[in-house]
């Protein structure tokens, strides 16, 4: 009697191999190695994505857990430097625990050499990250120079592991803890999306790189469709709503938002309006009232600044109250870092509209794409506000004696008379028109298109600087 033998086991596909993401990266049958496969660590190809063409590398996971030497880092500044001289985007998809530790000093010094041109690079072609699976030492920075992060659930970014922390700092931590999605993409803002797979992972970069490299021209616009914008706005003037459903019923689509769990009192989104690439950003009620604050100025201006540097027209929709008070925001920098947004949109040249829904308030007026800091338009919607601060708030600093020394029961009648007063001296969106800081009240079945006049009528410019990791 024989036995029989099992057959021996088929041999499993590595979901890590370089070639197979690259493949999945680029439009199909498109893609073309820049160099033959070797054990660098490192592939590098480029090829189309929606028809535009672009260059990709990706670190080999396969091989040494994807650590960079001399050969692999050589094979990512070539692929920089084709993209840079071909003005395509770039694209790096990451799996690496960083520097070969075999080639010591001189795989950092490599790897300081990738470093070098990315920043060489930075502003002038979109540089984007896909981050698989972890991506320590050296290779954090790598992502983290670029100009857009995209995370999947198995990525990790971290400058030293768990075991160094733990024998370092005693704090024991794990990797994902340490530097994975929620930790990133929530606390960080290292990461500017966050997927919950792979192959989504790999879909954003390509949408990124549509967004980026096929920009458009604005298709002219009639009246806006039945879905009345203002719907998106609570009839009680002092409720919190969210801002999305509003960015998403002004684009053509859903759009790709940045950076949504950090800092969210500010909504920072890449679409396309009536045709053409464009950047929003908007104040979110429904967080922290839609206060600006340190994180969210420093979010804002990083996008301002990198929509600049490629030629990203920026609609603005303003519905703030002010800066977020107290002694936590000044003591996290919010005068320096929220200076940061104030350079940003001045600084910028791209055109650049605002929209004022509800209200806008003190020195986040200012912040937010205002006159005076070069904004292309400025539009309103009927009973918007623009003030130092709100009427009855101004009242009750101007004429605190005078409400304390009203008998309780008109006291709050007086209240309503003195803040009505208060605002036709002030003056509000009127007293704006007149002075020309705001140039048009539209109504919101008009607001599309006046958007899109403003914008397609403004000369287009492009920011000639890089676009630092602020």
């Amino acid at each position: 009697m024989t036995t029989a033998q099992a057959a021996p086991p088929l041999p499993t596909h590595d979901p890590r191999d370089p070639e197979d993401r690259l493949r999945r990266f680029f439009d199909t049958d498109t893609m073309q190695q820049l160099g033959a496969r070797d054990t660098s660590g490192v592939m590098a190809a480029r090829g189309t994505v929606s028809g535009s063409p672009a260059v990709a590398f990706c670190t080999d996971a396969t091989v040494m857990g994807g650590a960079m030497g001399v050969d692999g880092c050589r094979h990512i500044v070539d692929a920089i430097d084709t993209a840079l001289r071909e003005r395509v985007p770039v694209v790096g998809i990451w799996h690496s625990g960083g520097a070969r530790l075999a080639e010591g000093v001189t795989a950092l010094h490599a790897v300081g050499e990738v470093f070098a041109a990315m920043v060489r690079s930075s502003g002038r072609i979109p540089q984007i990250s896909v981050v698989l699976g972890p991506a320590a030492g050296g290779a954090a920075y790598g992502p983290a120079l670029t100009d857009l992060v995209i995370m999947g659930p198995a990525g990790r970014v971290f400058v030293t592991g768990p075991e160094v922390v733990r024998s370092v700092t005693g704090e024991n931590v794990d990797m994902e803890s340490l530097g994975g999605p929620d930790t990133h993409g929530r606390r960080s803002g290292v990461v500017h999306v966050v997927t919950d797979s792979e192959p989504a992972a790999l879909e954003t970069a390509r949408l990124a790189v549509d967004l980026l490299a096929a920009q458009g021209t604005f298709a002219p616009t009639g009246e806006d469709s039945a879905t009345e914008l203002a719907s998106f706005l609570p009839e009680q003037t002092n409720r919190a709503y969210d801002v999305k459903p509003l960015v998403s019923a002004m684009l053509d689509g859903p759009g790709l938002e940045l950076h949504p769990r950090f800092a969210p009192n500010v909504v920072t989104t890449l679409g396309r309006l009536a045709g053409r690439t464009v950047g929003v950003i908007a104040n979110n009620p429904l967080r922290l009232g839609g206060c600006l604050d340190s994180a969210s100025a420093e979010k804002a201006a990083r996008f301002v600044r990198m929509c600049d540097a490629f030629g990203v027209p920026l609609l603005v929709l303003v519905d703030v109250p002010g800066y977020l008070p107290g002694v936590g925001q000044e003591w996290d920098g919010v005068v320096r870092r929220g200076a940061k947004l104030l350079h940003a949109f001045a600084e910028a040249v791209v055109p650049r509209v605002t929209l004022v829904t509800r209200k806008s308030y003190g020195g986040a007026y200012i912040a937010m794409n205002s006159r005076s800091l070069g904004a292309t338009a400025v539009f309103a919607w009927p009973g918007a506000e623009v003030a130092v601060m709100g009427a009855k708030a101004a009242v009750g600093i101007l004429h605190r004696k005078k409400l304390a020394a009203a008998p309780p029961g008109e006291r709050e009648a007086l209240h309503a008379q003195l803040a009505e007063e208060h605002e036709r001296i002030a003056g509000g969106v009127n007293r704006a028109l007149q002075i020309g800081v705001v140039d048009e009240v539209v109504e919101p079945s008009r607001t599309r298109q006046r958007l899109v006049e403003a914008l397609a009528s403004a000369p287009l410019g492009r920011g000639a600087h890089g676009n630092i990791p602020l």
